[in-house]
């Protein structure tokens, strides 16, 4: 068999597995306000922890990029539309660059 192949089906598998171990293991239901309070906030840590670093190399020039996360995250905690932030934190970087 060709390696590249085998090197699907071994990614084909662990991927499965990590998905349905937890599923065939864990019958009950988790009483643990520890870990219900972990397990809700996971997705929130690691989409965070794949957006900043792109954030920060986004553009050119790093004080652009920081203006418009700050830009973001004022409107965010403003609860404003995802569209809204995404636009005035582009907005932001790019009228940065134009002064850089």
């Amino acid at each position: 068999m060709n390696k590249i192949y085998l090197y699907i089906l071994l990614m084909a598998i662990v991927t499965y597995l990590i998905r349905a171990l937890p599923l065939t293991l864990i019958r009950k239901e988790i009483k643990s306000r520890f870990i219900k309070s972990f397990l809700h906030y996971v997705p929130y840590a690691t989409l965070a922890a794949m957006t900043f670093p792109a954030i920060l190399s986004a553009t050119d020039y790093m004080v652009s990029s920081m203006m418009g996360f700050a830009v973001a995250m004022v409107l965010a905690f403003n609860k404003r539309s995802l569209l809204t932030v995404a636009g005035f934190a582009c907005l932001a970087a790019f009228i940065t660059e134009l002064f850089l």
